[in-house]
């Protein structure tokens, strides 16, 4: 069974008081509410996630973090009146209850309203009352108040809430004209009528309607309470191109830039992330091409792991380290990269780059022989057929429990999402005792198996925590949790920390990941939702050892999808956002070019880029219609990235549909 009180201390300690959250009746409060009593019963094993969650009526619970970070800046010293405006599931009201001496809350939504009551006076919070009605024109019957909470953003301050706070009194309350543009705002009542407003951080929450707010269709909703970067979003002020121009290091072409500046930077490095802007540029594969060429052939790089499945990147493996016949793979017959997003890894740019390791590699020794592995999990069942097969060489007797095991997952075999959407609804029980266990099973026999084929039992066990991580994945991922998003990059994070420690002490690793994935997640929106990502994790374990490189562009045309399993298409990116980095570097007039971050030629370009802009970001699928609101986030490139390479206008890579080479033989990892 779920430890709800384990998880509730954990966020209570992870998300809210690591963040600076100290109020200590706050965090006594939200110690002591149960969070899954307030959100549906099929999402309960999220509840302690910091994220905001889907209630009735198409609403949601805001994140932990903010409904803390609200609190605690109402000042509260215990006893008040308190009122709360957006009620929803009745959470907020809640927590406030542990600390205010009664709490009154307003619903917009009758439904939602009749259901908190209910949820409120069952759990026992009888200094709650609830009431149906407009929220911005609050509660004047019981005014005035110390603090007033509004979990909704209005266009402006909403006068009759002011009115009803006590001289003192403290509101907090998001506020902004777009669902992108909102901060919350805290104002205290000063004698004499007067008020004194401090803008928080940037926010984002559903439009607050009534007659002091918007009216209802006004506005398309946001997220729901979710908090974006803890610092100033950066606003129109003194142009920075200039710098620009002056410290970026221009480059005419991909195969003659100079790499020398960055390589001085990356210095005794021993993981260097090499990111992208979106999944289907071709200058972004062809400048990592170049970059880790240079490591591997003059700086003792051994390693390129990439954001691909390992199954299909061990079959790239095979062909360029000349070990056709060993190790475990997809099933025969399969080429690698044969499914959804295929022109992701299956393009030209790639395929000339694996012919070059290839080649290099057939020059080598074994020992001196780069190697190319995938660190993603989406390939579950290959994944399984890989331990089968393996087991089946090595150890038969456990290939026949291993079937057994694994067996719980067959009936899904065409679709793995369909099994974690069965698995949540109760349709069908999950599989995770079984997949568990299988991979106990492997590492328990380690030293037996590693003694006969180090290289072939690295592949297989790799595969069974690939197949554990991914039962799990395929059952958060319907709800775009912040846990589906963190157990992916912990998976990718710790399947590089398992090649480094095969690959032995002085092993060194080029990465190829998405920027989402690569920059540092702590100088992002992300990291107050609380999602984490590889960047991140390789700077608090390799420290100035892990050295990042964020990749961008303006405009041009990218491969990429309109929706999920949806064909590829050559679809043209929009110019940047007026409000992002990509505008500054494209009024910068600058073609292509090297920024430094860690070491910048002068100072100022941390200073001056430092603030929080919108950063896009385009992954395998792409809706230039809903460009700003689906990709794009707020982000500080200075603390994100190391470096960061420009190309103002970029081409969609090359999607390869079948073997293109003459008389390469089956082998080859993109043939047949």
């Amino acid at each position: 069974m779920t430890d709800f009180d384990a998880l509730r201390e954990h966020m209570v300690e992870r998300h809210i008081r690591a963040r600076g959250i100290d109020d200590l009746l706050v965090l006594r409060a939200m110690r002591e509410v149960p969070r899954e009593a307030f959100v549906p019963p099929e999402l309960r094993e999220f509840a302690y996630e910091d994220a905001a969650l889907p209630i009735e009526e198409g609403q949601t619970i805001s994140q932990p973090y903010i409904v803390a970070r609200t609190i605690a800046a109402l000042g509260l010293e215990g006893g008040e009146d308190v009122l709360d405006i957006g009620t929803g599931s009745g959470y907020a009201a809640a927590v406030l209850s542990r600390i205010g001496g009664h709490v009154y809350t307003i619903e917009r939504h009758a439904a939602l309203a009749k259901l908190a009551r209910r949820r409120l006076e069952e759990l026992g919070y009888d200094n709650v009352e609830v009431r149906h009605g407009d929220g911005t024109l609050g509660w004047r019957e019981h005014a005035p108040y110390a603090g007033i909470a509004v979990a909704a953003a209005g266009p402006e301050l909403p006068r009759p809430l002011l009115e009803q706070l006590t001289e003192g009194g403290v509101l907090v309350v998001p506020v902004g004209t777009t669902p992108r543009a909102q901060r919350l705002v805290r104002v205290v009542r000063r004698p004499g009528d007067r008020f004194e407003a401090e803008v928080m951080e940037p926010v984002r929450f559903v439009p607050l309607i009534g007659e002091a707010g918007w009216e209802a269709g006004e506005l398309e909703p946001a997220s729901g309470g979710e908090a974006l970067v803890a610092t100033a979003a950066a606003r129109p002020g003194r142009p920075v191109e200039h710098l620009l121009r002056a410290t970026v290091e221009p480059f005419a072409s991909i195969e003659e830039v100079d790499l020398g500046s960055l390589v001085e930077r990356i210095g005794e490095a021993r993981v260097v992330l090499l990111g992208e802007a979106t999944h289907g540029t071709s200058e972004f594969y062809r400048m990592r091409a170049r970059i880790t060429r240079e490591l591997i052939e003059r700086h003792g790089f051994g390693i390129v792991a990439v954001e691909a499945d390992w199954p299909d990147a061990a079959r790239v493996d095979r062909w360029v380290r000349g070990e056709a016949g060993g190790g475990a793979g997809p099933g025969a017959g399969e080429p690698a990269f044969s499914r959804f997003p295929t022109w992701m890894w299956r393009n030209r740019e790639v395929r000339e780059f694996v012919d070059w390791l290839h080649e290099r590699n057939a020059a080598l020794d074994p020992a001196g022989r780069a190697a190319f592995y995938g660190l993603d999990l989406y390939s579950l069942y290959r994944s399984i057929d890989a331990v089968l097969g393996y087991l089946d060489r090595v150890d038969p007797g456990s290939a026949r429990v291993a079937r057994t095991r694994y067996g719980c997952l067959s009936p899904w075999e065409h679709d793995p999402a369909v099994y974690g959407r069965a698995a949540l609804t109760g349709a069908y029980r999950t599989c995770e005792p079984e997949v568990v266990e299988m991979l106990r099973h492997l590492l328990d026999r380690r030293l037996d198996y590693m003694e006969r084929d180090g290289a072939r039992f690295l592949d297989a066990v790799q595969n069974a925590r690939l197949v554990a991580a991914a039962e799990r994945y395929y059952r958060v991922m319907y709800f775009g949790s912040v846990e589906s998003w963190n157990l992916r990059d912990r998976h990718m994070f710790e399947t590089l920390q398992t090649i480094l420690a095969f690959h032995g002490a002085g092993s060194k690793a080029v990465v190829w990941e998405h920027n989402s994935h690569i920059g540092d997640a702590a100088a992002t929106e992300m990291s107050v939702r609380g999602e984490e990502n590889v960047g991140h994790m390789c700077r608090e374990r390799f420290g100035e050892g892990a050295f990042l490189v964020g990749f961008g562009t303006d405009a041009g045309t990218v491969a990429a999808a309109s929706e999920w399993g949806g064909p590829v298409e050559i679809k043209d990116v929009r110019p940047s956002h007026e409000e992002s980095y990509e505008r500054l570097f494209h009024e910068a007039g600058i073609d292509a070019g090297l920024l430094h971050l860690r070491e910048p030629a002068r100072e100022e370009v941390r200073t001056e880029l430092g603030p929080a802009r919108l950063e896009r970001a385009i992954g395998v699928i792409y809706r230039p219609e809903t460009e700003l609101a689906s990709h794009y986030f707020q982000a500080s490139l200075p603390r994100q990235f190391d470096a960061y390479v420009w190309f103002d206008r970029t081409s969609a890579v090359a999607p390869l549909s079948g073997p293109e080479v003459e008389g390469v033989p089956e082998t080859y990892p993109f043939g047949l």
